[in-house]
This record gives C-alpha cells, structure tokens and sequence, in this order.
C-alpha cells in the first residue's frame, strides 16, 4: 500500500470518528421536565425544540391506561415526527401482573427500553425475567446517595452477574450530589449505562444535610464537559435526555431546554 493510499484511508478514519463523536443527533427529553404540561403540550413542546426522542412519565401516556387511548397517543407522536424511546420512571412491585403489564405496553408502543427504581431489591429477578421474555432492556435509575440505588457500587453489585438487557440509567445531576464524578462513573460502568439523564446540580454546606439544587446545563458541580468527552471517546450509543428536578425550570422550560442544547451543541462534537 503506498502513502498516497494510506493517506486518504487515515481521512475517512479520521472524518468517520468524527462524526461519530457528534452527540447532538443523541439528545432526547425526559418529559419530567414538562410536567407542567398536559400531553399535547408537551408534544408541541419537543416538536418545537427539535427533540424527537422522548422519555416519556406516566403523566403523559400511562402504561395502566385502557390499550387504545395509549395507542392514539402513540399515533399522535408518529404524526409530530416524536418517539418515546423509553418510559419512566417507572412503578414497579412484586405484583408480576402489574410488572408483565408495564412490558406488554412497552412492546405495544415500540419501547425498546423501561426505566425502573424497584422498592425492593427482589422485584429485579422478576425484572431480569421479563426483560429476556420481552427482549426489552431495564435500566435502573439512581436518585441521591441515601436512596437504594445512590451508590454506583450497590447498583455495579447488584447487575454483575445478571443478563446484559440489565443496565443502567444514570442521573448525572444526581451523581453529582453524591460528590462523585458522572464521567468517572460511567466508566466505572463498563458498558452498562443504557441511558442518562443529562441534569446538572450545585451543592451547598449547611450545618445538617448538603441541599443539592439543579442548575443550568454546566453551571453546577458534575462537570458535563467531562461526561461528553467520555461519551465521544467510548462512541456511546444512548440518549442524553434533558431533565431538571427544579419546579421553576419546569414551569418555564424553554430556557433550561435551549441552554442544555446550546451546552451539548459547545461541547458535544
């Protein structure tokens, strides 16, 4: 092979990376953040923004709603040019009626993935379960350090020998609360992380518990900036879905959602 050649195959490596390393096309929304606004609110909402991917609450289509009404929403997101990828997160028990319940209506809408945070460490056998029946993935969600699934150690425990559908979502805000990085995380995942909420938060010292607070998209303490180059270096595959536990935010969603946008556009290619 002489250098010409070899030349011009290091430019389409070089150009097929970099697209690869572009994670604006991986943006999605967490419809927590429009919780304020009814379904056609919120559709109007992402198509406007450009979103198309949506990770969609029960607030919006209930996987426990009658199977036509969640069907026409379906419809209705189809017609906007919206998918919801996933869905949660999601109630889960021991009741494996209800569990086999939220599958079926993840089969039904084209879901290829649930967010769950079980109450109870046992309901994931039931989980894994259904998760290989249905050919569906499970992510699980963390909130704060002193929720059952805040430690990413417990969360690595508990998925270590489990079927590979088995993951995880990572709340990058939350993580940060925790005083751990979201990019030394996900690598400590090894793969697994399926999905993340892209949520940035601040933390302040009191005299009793740390209050932790989101912020803007990289104006708090989970340095996303980070996390990006990650994402890019591993070529990861997932959605970045927009979310904010912050009720003024949610009331006035436009700004929080342009700025992430603006933020992952900056820093995301």
């Amino acid at each position: 092979m002489n250098s010409t050649i070899r030349h011009l195959l290091s430019l389409l490596l070089l150009a097929g990376a970099l697209r690869a390393a572009d994670l604006t096309g991986q943006l999605g929304l967490q419809t927590w953040t429009l919780r304020h606004m009814n379904f056609d609110q919120a559709v109007a909402f992402a198509k406007q923004q450009g979103i198309t991917n949506l990770q969609v609450i029960g607030n919006h289509i209930d996987p426990n709603s009658p199977r036509e009404e969640y069907l026409k929403k379906k419809a209705v997101l189809e017609a906007n040019g919206l998918r919801a990828y996933t869905f949660g997160v999601a109630g889960t028990s021991n009741d494996q009626a209800k569990n086999r319940k939220l599958f079926e209506f993840a089969k039904d809408m084209g879901i290829s993935l649930i967010i769950v945070e079980p109450g109870d460490f046992a309901i994931l056998d039931q989980l894994e379960a259904l998760a290989k029946e249905f050919d569906i993935r499970v992510a699980i969600h963390n909130h704060g350090i002193r929720s059952l699934y805040g430690n990413p150690l417990v969360v690595r425990t508990l998925l270590m020998h489990r079927d590979p559908r088995m993951g995880v979502c990572m709340d990058a805000g939350w993580i940060a609360s925790t005083g751990m990085k979201p990019a030394a995380v996900f690598k400590d995942y090894k793969g697994r992380v399926f999905d993340i909420h892209l949520k940035d938060k601040k933390v302040e010292k009191t005299q009793g518990d740390d209050v932790s607070m989101d912020t803007f998209i990289g104006e708090g303490q989970a340095q996303i900036a980070d996390l990006l180059a990650e994402l890019k270096k591993t070529d990861w595959k997932g959605v970045l879905a927009i979310e904010t536990d912050s009720d003024a935010f949610a009331r006035s969603p436009q700004e929080f959602v342009s700025k992430a946008k603006s933020y992952v556009a900056e820093h995301g290619k």
